[in-house]
């Protein structure tokens, strides 16, 4: 069996071992690259993510006036413009719905009017979330039936006091960046707690933030400055490392510099409720994240099963597909709900693992908000269809490492979005 360029064949594996270092965190290079635009002095970042979505965002602030140079050792210097500038072009978000949403916010304060564009994937996803807010602050959001492209025309803003509709970082990010350079003190509500990242780096950056267990303030009129930080290990691409260590008794993977912020660390909480064997060492903080060296284990009996729902899914909504496709080789399955935000990712995620699991030969339930998927199967290699999701392409090449017979994921080429690295350190821990 052949592979093409946009194929990936993958073999079953006998372990997982060995050490990794991973490349930067999305969620927190995004964040930097932004407000780094924003931000007075030069800012020094190593081990930013090498995901082409996190480039989207070095380039929008390149495009509104900081100055992004990549260095030989891998540091990347962004100046801060002071103010952001016009773009004569519209700004490319390519894939990425972080950077669309989050630059949305950072904009809408500028006297200048932008147009935001993404790829095909990125023009179906949902943006009034992040119109909404912004606009009720004074800027002018243009949507194309609730969708990208999107036009900003910013404005002097007014503080809010906003509660979100969907629990989303991207949009709480936003609401705060906006704040930042609004009138008065805005303040975000949330009935789920999501990733604080956005609240952290600006914290890094300078800025006052106020946060009670609800809700978080931020006053206008602050100004940045410049940080030198070196991004942790993504734990979100470490994810599929620790699902696949966690498939195969007698396993010994291990993480250095991983970051460990506890609005993203539930799934060291799930594996080990799973029963996988999971140590956390070196543990310090570094510009308010908290990094350390994780080592997993699987346990001798195998992985047992639970139910993930309400708080915990919103949580984990990035390790959901790979959660559900290691599910069927669980002793009593996995059981998800309260995730339909999963159906408007960059695919229909839920419809697309259920689908790939039946091609491996998988029993599974499919619900509008999730999916049941019993344990103590046993799969075959198949052709999987990515949907162009980097997600879907890595989680279902997990699934394949203990699946009889190779396995196709068609669409492989997707991983490069988040992690361009990961065939190359799957085969490098993947015992075969």
């Amino acid at each position: 069996m052949l592979a093409t360029k946009t194929e990936r064949i993958v073999k079953p594996a006998l372990n997982i071992a060995g050490s990794l270092r991973l490349p930067g965190d999305k969620s927190i290079s995004h964040r930097y690259a932004l407000l780094s635009a924003l931000a007075s002095g030069t800012t020094k970042l190593t081990n930013f993510s090498t995901g082409a979505d996190c480039a989207s965002s070095l380039g929008c602030s390149a495009a509104v006036g900081a100055t992004v140079t990549r260095k030989d050792d891998g540091i990347i210097e962004i100046v801060g413009t002071g103010a952001l500038q016009a773009s004569a072009a519209p700004l490319d978000c390519g894939n990425s719905g972080s950077t669309m949403r989050m630059l949305t916010g950072l904009l809408a304060a500028t006297p200048h009017t932008y147009t935001l564009i993404g790829d095909e994937s990125l023009s179906r996803r949902p943006m009034e979330r992040v119109r909404k807010p912004i606009s009720q602050m004074g800027a002018e959001i243009t949507l194309t039936d609730g969708h990208a492209p999107l036009t900003i025309r910013g404005g002097n803003l007014k503080a809010i006091d906003y509660t979100t509709s969907v629990p989303s970082a991207q949009v709480k990010t936003a609401v705060l960046l906006a704040g930042l350079q609004a009138e008065g003190t805005t303040v975000v509500r949330e009935s789920v707690r999501t990733r604080d990242h956005g609240e952290l780096a600006l914290r890094a950056f300078g800025a006052q933030i106020e946060r009670t267990t609800d809700s978080i303030s931020i006053a206008g009129g602050q100004n940045l400055q410049a940080i030198e930080a070196a991004v942790p290990g993504d734990i979100s691409s470490a994810a599929f490392f620790l699902c696949a260590a966690a498939l195969f008794p007698g396993s010994n993977l291990v993480f250095d510099s991983l970051g460990l912020n506890p609005t993203r660390a539930t799934l060291l909480d799930v594996l080990t409720a799973l029963g996988a064997h999971i140590g956390v060492l070196n543990l310090e903080e570094k510009n308010g994240e908290l990094v350390g060296t994780v080592q997993v284990n699987a346990p001798s009996t195998g992985l047992t099963g639970t139910t993930i729902s309400g708080a915990l899914s919103a949580q984990l909504i990035d390790e959901l597909p790979v959660l559900a496709a290691i599910a069927p080789y669980t002793q009593n399955g996995i059981r998800i709900r309260d995730a339909k935000e999963l159906r408007v990712k960059e695919s229909d995620r839920i419809a697309l693992v259920a689908s790939n699991l039946r091609a491996m030969g998988a029993e599974v339930e499919e619900f509008e908000d999730g999916l049941d998927v019993p344990g103590g199967q046993t799969l075959h290699g198949a052709e999987i269809n990515s949907g162009g999701d980097h997600r879907i392409a890595m989680a279902f090449s997990v699934a394949a490492l203990k699946a009889s017979g190779d396995t196709v994921i068609n669409g492989a080429e997707s991983a490069a979005i988040s992690f361009p690295e990961f065939y190359e350190l799957l085969d490098q821990v993947a015992e075969r």
